[in-house]
């Protein structure tokens, strides 16, 4: 019986992270980072640099969640964003998004020349349509009005690659990066500096008052003056309403060999279904990255065929070999499409988030990164207004976006609990799915030595049903994105606590 390859990041194969220890004791600092991705960790080595003693909590291990499951485009080109921008607020908005995000880029290539070694490629950027698209003419005109470096690419990109587009843009001299590595370098240097890294500390609660107390899933406790909450899913989503302001999505990337020519740059298509490839080259093997097939997290179970096609697409355009890594990651999109990096609540001056980079957490982080260490020790920064996370005015496209968002919330908890379900008798090896099991509705996982894994089907943030994913074999949560293992166990967040989990062996062979 063939056995579908469990997934695995590319960037994770040769990952020589230092092991951090967890948190076994209670301590105190002038600011705890929730979160050791991008945001959080250029949060934490700009703070500490400043003179703030800084902790660093993160629930699982650095490199293992979202920053270490991208495809690491480090580029100004957010598909078609200024067009958007410039339409749902104004010139100078979009202007200062791209300002935004340059800065964040100019600030990488700066730490390369201060000796980062990241795998740092510099490469143009392209967006391409095959059928034409009136996204590309508007956003064609806001590079013209924001006077980027770059624009028409259409007879550049059809002479570079085997595909006949009808239109293209270029923004030149982006960049490329392995991604782990960036976040080790932060890291080594963070510690270098008198940080503190803790891995495998889950932060499951932040209490108010002059200064807040960060208490884990083992109930140590972190005091500090200010708390910072950058775990892509903020965990304290309930208050403020967060968890109702963002849309999910998921996407799949693979990693294909290839001996062939292959193109210089990256491209992202706007068509649909959209393609995004980059190459990587490790040694004399060269990969060409392909990522795609997205949709919103949780409501899809047979994923294993969106990296079927994205295998196909990278085969027949590339004449690659077929895909030796495959991996997905998981975007927040706010309803304006800006990110959400300040003060997190109205009455709570000392609580952060960084959060809502959409697909651009390259760029996105990083600013989020340099904003925070600013507002924290008081510093003017020009882009504070223009992330706030307490921007309350709607504009019709939110309230749009709102009411789609969460009418699609309400119709996955109804939806979750009329679904039917099978019996453990008819799982085969390495399948999962909702089953009756003594008259309870359960999430099961039969394994490749006939073990059945039991699990609660009710998410631990806010009760909807999870949904079986195939390919990585997980629960995940089409609410509110969060993911757990076979066994139950806080994947992605927001949920921080585990799924009731239990093991049956005394089982037929399926």
């Amino acid at each position: 019986m063939h056995r579908y390859p469990f997934t695995n990041s590319l960037w994770r194969q040769h990952d020589e992270t230092f092991p951090y220890p967890k948190l076994e004791s209670s301590v105190s600092c002038d600011v705890v980072v929730i979160g050791a991705g991008i945001a959080g960790l250029v949060t934490a080595y700009e703070l500490q640099q400043r003179g703030k003693q800084v902790v660093l909590l993160e629930a699982a291990e650095i490199g293992r969640g979202t920053t270490g499951h991208t495809t690491a485009k480090c580029s100004v080109q957010h598909g078609t964003v200024y067009s958007k921008l410039i339409r749902t607020f104004n010139l100078e908005t979009a202007r200062l998004y791209y300002e935004l995000n340059q800065e964040a880029l100019q600030y990488l290539r700066g730490q390369v020349t201060d000796g980062f070694d990241i795998d740092y490629e510099a490469k143009d950027s392209y967006l391409y349509s095959i059928d034409g698209s009136s996204q590309l003419v508007a956003e064609r005109e806001a590079y013209e009005q924001l006077e980027l470096l770059g624009g028409d690419a259409t007879k550049e990109v059809n002479a570079a690659l085997p595909l006949q587009v009808k239109q293209a843009l270029v923004i030149r001299d982006q960049a490329q990066i392995h991604p782990v590595k960036y976040l080790n370098e932060l890291a080594r240097r963070f510690v270098e500096a008198g940080g503190q890294v803790y891995e495998k500390t889950r932060a499951t609660e932040i209490s108010g008052g002059p200064r807040p107390i960060v208490t884990t899933s083992t109930g140590r406790r972190v005091q500090g003056n200010q708390v910072v909450v950058a775990t892509h899913y903020p965990f304290n989503d309930i208050r403020g309403l967060y968890f109702s302001k963002f849309e999910v999505e998921r996407s799949y990337i693979v990693a294909c060999e290839t001996e062939q020519s292959v193109p210089e740059g990256m491209y992202l298509s706007v068509d649909t279904p959209s393609r995004s490839f980059r190459t990587f080259q490790e040694g004399d093997k060269t990969y060409m990255l392909v990522g795609g097939e997205g949709h919103l997290s949780g409501h899809v179970t047979e994923t294993r065929s969106r990296y079927d096609r994205l295998d196909r697409f990278a085969h027949d355009t590339f004449d690659t070999k077929k895909a030796s890594f495959r991996w997905s990651s998981q975007d927040l999109i706010t309803l304006d499409h800006l990110p959400y990096v300040g003060q997190m609540f109205s009455r709570e001056p000392d609580l952060f988030v960084a959060t809502g980079f959409a697909k651009w957490g390259m760029t996105n982080g990083i600013a989020s990164g340099l904003l925070l260490a600013d507002l924290l020790t008081g510093q003017d920064n020009r882009f504070r207004e223009l992330l706030n996370p307490l921007r309350s005015k709607f504009k019709p496209t939110d309230v749009g976006q709102f009411l789609k968002t969460n009418l699609d919330t309400a119709t996955q908890f109804v939806k979750g609990s009329l679904e039917k379900s099978g019996t453990l008798d008819d799982l085969q090896l390495d399948e999962g799915g909702i089953v009756q099991v003594d008259g309870k509705k359960v999430g099961a996982y039969r394994d490749l030595d006939n073990e059945c894994h039991l699990v609660s089907t009710r998410c631990t943030h806010m009760g909807c049903t999870v949904n079986w994913n195939d390919a990585e074999r997980s629960w995940d949560c089409p609410c509110h994105g969060s993911r757990f293992d076979t066994k139950g166990n806080v994947l992605e967040g927001p949920a921080t606590k585990p799924l009731s989990y239990e093991r049956k062996t005394d089982v037929p062979k399926a």
